[in-house]
């Protein structure tokens, strides 16, 4: 299986990655302060790897089916907004 992560491609799941690495951050950091440091912090980080980051990896993988070579993308971009929108509003509730 190989990735076309291609120029914006490749950013906007840079964005989406370091949004989800930054609320991992904040939410570890929260569950240190607090001393309720469960399993289900990092448990839930790996559900979220397969539930938003994979889907955005099998658009782009199906990106060359695509004869029109925009569909596919739009879809891949409109995934990285909505995905990148979930984690500002998760880091936002956190803090």
């Amino acid at each position: 299986m190989t990735f076309m992560l291609t120029d914006y491609m490749l950013y906007a799941m840079w964005v989406v990655l370091g949004l989800m690495g930054l609320d991992f951050l904040v939410g570890l950091y929260k569950a240190l302060k607090t001393n309720s440091m469960m399993p289900s912090v990092v448990l839930g980080y790996l559900l979220d790897t397969l539930y938003y980051i994979l889907p955005l990896f099998l658009l782009a993988n199906m990106a060359p089916l695509d004869h029109t070579d925009w569909l596919l993308k739009i879809a891949y971009y409109i995934g990285a907004v909505g995905v990148a929108w979930k984690y500002l509003l998760d880091i936002k509730k956190k803090l």
